[in-house]
């Protein structure tokens, strides 16, 4: 078995709507898919990219993705990258995959001199929970996200 990571390319565009969307199924959040996928498109490999995306494959066959961008630390004075979504299809999961994207995400950070390598998981998600504490991620429990959208964010748009 061969795993490999390599950059999404445009023409990956079905690939990577496919793995949002059942990623968005594995975290029963489908109902909150509301993409276009050519603003994703657009979004992901148009003139300003907003974000990145690497595609593992076992076998030459694709069978998971990362999709990532960079943060900010002003306490650190540099970048960090932000796992926006981690997905690897069921038959392939324990297979090593995962964790090789991971350590993709991970030798990136070193080479773009960043500080870190953060993201969010669901609290009911044991699996990945123990999948992540057991390469070394730690829970941030002391923080709590907080998020403006939709109506809201228009109306905070216009108080000023």
């Amino acid at each position: 078995m061969t795993l490999a990571i390599r950059p999404a390319t445009r023409a990956d565009l079905p690939l990577i709507a496919e793995f949002i969307r059942d990623l968005a199924e594995y975290e029963r959040l489908s109902h909150e898919v509301r993409f276009d996928e050519a603003k994703l498109g657009e979004n992901l490999f148009g003139p300003r990219p907003y974000a990145e995306v690497v595609i593992g494959e076992i076998d030459g066959t694709p069978q998971g993705f990362a999709l990532f961008f960079h943060n900010f630390s002003t306490f650190e004075g540099r970048p960090g990258i932000y796992l926006e979504d981690l997905f690897v299809r069921p038959e392939a999961r324990g297979s090593g995959l995962g964790k090789a994207l991971l350590a993709h995400l991970a030798e990136l950070c070193i080479e773009r001199d960043c500080a870190r390598l953060e993201w969010w998981v669901l609290d009911w998600n044991e699996p990945s929970i123990g999948f992540y504490k057991s390469l070394g991620a730690r829970m941030m429990d002391e923080w709590t996200v907080m998020r403006v959208d939709g109506d809201a964010l228009t109306r905070l748009s216009r108080t000023t």
